[in-house]
């Protein structure tokens, strides 16, 4: 059976484009064929290339600054713009295709920022009684409340697991079409989805948590097969 075609957004860094292989290996390990995505310049280049794929996975990054409330931290560097400008042009046209989409960290708030959601700069110092999400801050792994009769809470099979910390950033409000699917126990949100579950975005990082963080790309190479079907005439 062949594998469906799994883009997988990369970090940006002094003109080199950068990718933990976890993200890799988790798209393999759930059945799908990983894809780096190039940084695209152009709307024409974005759909070439989003025209190969069956689905997308929007990995974690710096600031995303649309739709912030606040002022970013001094320890939370802005995204690079080129980065940025690829990442919305891609976002916007697997969205335009409605191709199933992850968004870790980063990558949930954006989805949600794209839709119209708002973003806490530093959820930390803005919300009231927010414990500390930033390992860099000296967080450390929090329980994860997930909300009954979603998506998520069916992937993972329970209703509470311990996730990592890694964000300053956080969704306060999420985009149209989004609901909330999980918050931490200080209520900060942890996961959004759309409700046909084509869409899912959790702020913590799935491609580090093994087996308990595997079911959510398993779901996307899922959707994606389904898609590789209907696209190619049933031959994935």
């Amino acid at each position: 059976m062949t594998r469906p075609r799994i883009g997988i957004t990369t970090s940006f860094n002094a003109g080199e484009q950068r990718l933990d292989h976890r993200y890799v290996l988790a798209v393999e390990a759930a059945g799908g064929l990983p894809l780096p995505v190039p940084m695209v310049a152009s709307e024409e280049a974005a759909r070439a290339f989003v025209a190969l794929l069956d689905g997308l996975v929007i990995t974690g990054g710096p600031a995303v600054t649309e739709g912030l409330l606040g002022t970013l931290p001094a320890d939370l560097a802005e995204t690079d713009p080129v980065r940025l400008a690829s990442d919305d042009l891609v976002y916007q046209t697997a969205a335009e295709a409605d191709l199933p989409v992850l968004g870790i960290c980063y990558g949930m708030q954006l989805v949600s920022a794209r839709l119209g959601g708002t973003i806490y700069a530093d959820v930390e110092r803005q919300r009231e009684g927010t414990a500390v999400h930033s390992e860099k801050r000296g967080g450390t792994e929090h329980p994860v409340v997930v909300e009954p009769n979603t998506h998520l809470r069916r992937l993972l099979g329970t209703d509470r697991v311990t996730a990592n910390t890694r964000h300053v950033q956080a969704v306060a409000e999420p985009g149209a079409g989004l609901v909330v699917s999980a918050r931490a126990p200080d209520g900060v949100i942890e996961a959004v989805e759309r409700p046909d579950g084509r869409v899912l975005g959790v702020q913590f990082h799935p491609e580090r948590m093994g087996g308990v963080g595997a079911p959510l790309f398993a779901h996307l190479v899922a959707l994606a097969r389904v898609e590789a079907e209907r696209q190619r005439g049933g031959t994935a």
